[in-house]
């Protein structure tokens, strides 16, 4: 009950707690669960396939233990054929068997055997054959004949033989539709069935009639006050070829026929009742549905049966005690109180007889020892029972199963739930096993068991899908604060938000906007606001699409890492690359502002690459991805001296050395501001911008820069002939003023060293 209790509020909690999608989870673990209930209630031939081979599995591990009763198999064995002739054997042979068998007063004898044709070794057969003289044909015809002296033994009493059934062409149906020779009046029964419930016998194998003994034989053993019978030789199999289960009752031309164990019974006893006692009469401890059979009951012994009126079979291992030969009873090798008092089956275990069946254990049976150990379990209470209530109770561990563990994949973690699932499918298990070694019950575990599975499989992908649409929607969403990058190799990699880091080279990008503060003072902040966004979001966009991570954003300032978190062997190019690109976007975006009316300036860049420590910094209670040293610092000083020297980009040469082939100028040796090395700095020609390179001017300004740097009196000339041809170009403005000693920001040294005064 605390394990129903718990389901129920658990239950509960999910559903009045859950949003659409988990409502959406929970009906459907609710729907399984109802398709799972239907096919156990239903049980399909599949179904009963599994159902049967986990029952033979533990018969395969516990077989009955074999009890000596008053069971035993007179066997027409190899050996017995050998010494007493082939089969079939003279009626007269037979004869002196049920003698020899009745002298060692058995309880009851019972063939194995459909005596439906008379014997050809009769001597009037005999005579029909040979072509004798009338005066022999006469005397043969004098000798008894066989069937009769075997009839004549059958008299004695206590002597059940054997029918087989007609296949049914129809439920029921009259008498008058059967052949006279299969009707099953012609048996002469002396045993009455009394039906207890209206419906007791309604699910009882119908078949279309039987095919008797011979008339004279059936007739010795039941008519005229005998208290002998027949019974049917008839064995139901499963799909698989396997007798699980021998039926006690069936109806052949709208009339109820025993089988040959049912009358053994009755007759071993002296009965002459059998009472069929129906499921609606308070015994259901044995049927499996409403209706039907519950109990045969026959004298003493009362039989618990399905609705069918099958009894359920618990095989032994083969048990030599058992059989006893044939030949030993003719030849008197047998102790006195060998045959005394016992239910004697006379069958056969020769294979050339092809009376064999398929048991539970995995064996091939005779026939005859299936009649045997139904006989034997009978007398020892030893059959196993299904019982009505069985799929209710599967039923049962199928929703309390189904949704303790189909609740828990919902909102615990894949360990809990998977563990619980494992402990409740090895709780059936036990119980199954259990019930069957102890109380000698079939209860299913496997159906249970598998829809307790997939009540767990279910849930489990469909939030594992769950979680991995929200853990794309997390990385969707903080992609728009994070590189994209940076999070996809987190996700691969999250033993990486440690805290701590490594060394790396790397390459970054600094940009700033030229005055936006003062911009945020004459315009709307609201529509300063957007443009802002609209200019970041185009300026990061470029950095992405050149697999940069995104260091940071301060106001209206970017600062983008190449080769970290993932590495990158051509970071320099890529940052090179991306500034060119971010520049040319920055330049159009302040020009179409500029047309429309809005002094939105264009924007500073610098580029430098050297190694620095990578990782995630700043503590316990919060991560920031990010990189540290010099060579960042000298990136955002690259940005911040543009405005010194007039440029817009500005690119170290360790980034350069990475990017064969860039088109660019000398700035000059830098030494920044709290540096005390000189950092050679170039700009991209045309500052990023798009149009043709003026290869003439671009060798004009090499070669002042080249008389520049070696300190030549020829440098002024040319930077002057430079100026003459473009007096707005900034590098030859700032060349030019140097060497005409009208610094702007820097001290007048020689060369083209600039030690820088400002940030």
């Amino acid at each position: 009950m605390r394990v129903v209790r718990f389901v129920i509020l658990r239950a509960v909690t999910f559903f009045v707690g859950r949003r659409w999608r988990g409502t959406l989870h929970g009906l459907a673990l609710l729907a399984l669960l109802g398709l799972s209930v239907l096919l156990i209630l239903a049980d399909p031939q599949a179904l009963q396939t599994m159902r049967h081979a986990v029952f033979d599995q533990y018969q395969r591990w516990h077989p009955r233990p074999y009890q000596d009763t008053a069971v035993r198999v007179i066997d027409v064995d190899e050996e017995s054929l050998a010494r007493l002739g082939q089969w079939p054997w003279p009626r007269t042979r037979l004869a002196e068997l049920v003698q020899k068998l009745r002298d060692a007063q058995a309880a009851a004898i019972g063939f194995d055997v459909v005596f439906a044709e008379p014997d050809r070794t009769s001597p009037a057969a005999m005579a029909g054959l040979w072509s004798l003289p009338p005066a022999g044909r006469s005397a043969l015809a004098q000798l008894p004949d066989h069937d009769a002296v075997f009839a004549a033994a059958l008299r004695g009493g206590k002597v059940v033989l054997g029918f087989s059934m007609l296949p049914s062409g129809g439920p029921g149906g009259p008498a008058d539709a059967v052949p006279a020779v299969a009707r099953p009046d012609a048996l002469s029964q002396t045993s009455r069935y009394v039906q207890m419930g209206a419906a007791a016998a309604s699910q009882v194998p119908v078949f279309g009639g039987i095919v008797p003994a011979l008339p004279a034989l059936a007739q010795a053993v039941a008519g005229d006050g005998g208290n002998g019978g027949n019974g049917g030789l008839v064995f139901l199999p499963d799909n698989d070829g396997v007798v699980r289960r021998v039926p006690l009752v069936l109806r052949a031309g709208g009339q109820l026929v025993p089988t040959l164990v049912s009358e053994m019974l009755r007759v071993g006893q002296g009965e002459s009742n059998v009472l069929l006692r129906g499921a609606d009469r308070g015994v259901g401890a044995a049927s499996t549905s409403g209706g039907g059979l519950a109990e045969v009951r026959i004298g003493q012994i009362a039989l618990p049966t399905t609705a069918r009126g099958e009894v359920w079979l618990h095989y032994t291992r083969p048990v030599p005690a058992r059989t006893i030969p044939a030949w030993r009873v003719f030849e008197g090798q047998l102790p006195a109180d060998e045959l005394r008092g016992r239910l004697l089956l006379v069958g056969s275990s020769a294979q050339g007889l092809m009376d064999l069946r398929f048991s539970a254990l995995g064996t091939v049976i005779p026939g005859v020892e299936v009649h045997a150990q139904a006989l034997e379990q009978a007398l020892t209470d030893g059959f196993l029972y299904r019982p009505a209530w069985a799929p209710s109770a599967e039923v049962m561990a199928v929703i309390v199963g189904g949704l303790l563990v189909g609740l828990l994949a919902l909102t615990t973690g894949p360990a809990v739930s998977g563990l619980v699932t494992a402990a409740y499918i090895a709780a059936m298990a036990w119980g199954g096993w259990s019930a069957f070694v102890d109380h000698q019950l079939l209860l299913d575990p496997l159906a249970p068991a598998l829809a307790v599975f997939f009540a767990f499989l279910l849930p489990s992908l469909l939030r594992h899908h769950a979680s991995e649409q929200r853990r794309r929607w997390v990385a969707q969403a903080f992609s728009r604060y994070v590189s994209p990058n940076l999070v996809s190799h987190i996700v691969k990699h999250p033993e990486e938000l440690e805290l701590g880091g490594r060394r790396q080279h790397c390459s970054f990008i600094f940009t700033d906007l030229a005055g936006f503060t003062g911009l945020m003072e004459k315009i709307d902040p609201a529509v300063a606001v957007g443009l802002l966004n609209a200019y970041l979001d185009g300026v990061i966009a470029i950095a992405f699409r050149h697999q940069g991570t995104l260091d940071r954003i301060i106001g209206d300032a970017v600062a983008i890492m190449f080769s970290a978190p993932v590495t990158q062997s051509d970071h320099q190019r890529r940052a090179f690359d991306c500034a060119l690109d971010m520049q040319r976007f920055a330049t159009d975006f302040a020009l179409r502002q500029q047309a429309a009316g809005i002094a939105f300036g264009r924007t500073r860049i610098g580029v430098h690459s050297g190694e620095v420590i990578v990782g995630n910094f700043g503590g316990n209670t919060m991560f920031d991805y990010r990189a540290l040293g010099d060579a960042v610092n000298t990136a955002a000083r690259l940005e911040s001296v543009n405005k010194h020297l007039g440029t817009w980009t500005c690119v170290s040469q360790a980034t350069l050395d990475g990017c064969g082939g860039a088109v660019v100028r000398r700035v000059g040796q830098l030494v920044l501001k709290g540096k005390t090395e000189a950092l050679l700095v170039c700009q991209p020609v045309n500052d990023g911008l798009e149009g043709p390179v003026d290869t003439a001017r671009l060798q004009a300004y090499e070669a002042a820069y080249t008389l520049m740097a070696a300190s030549s009196p020829e440098a002024l000339a040319a930077f002057e002939a430079l100026a003459a041809q473009d007096a707005n170009d900034p590098l030859v403005r700032l060349h030019l003023g140097r060497l005409r000693g009208l610094d702007a920001g820097a001290l007048p040294v020689p060369g083209d060293l600039l030690v820088m005064t400002e940030k």
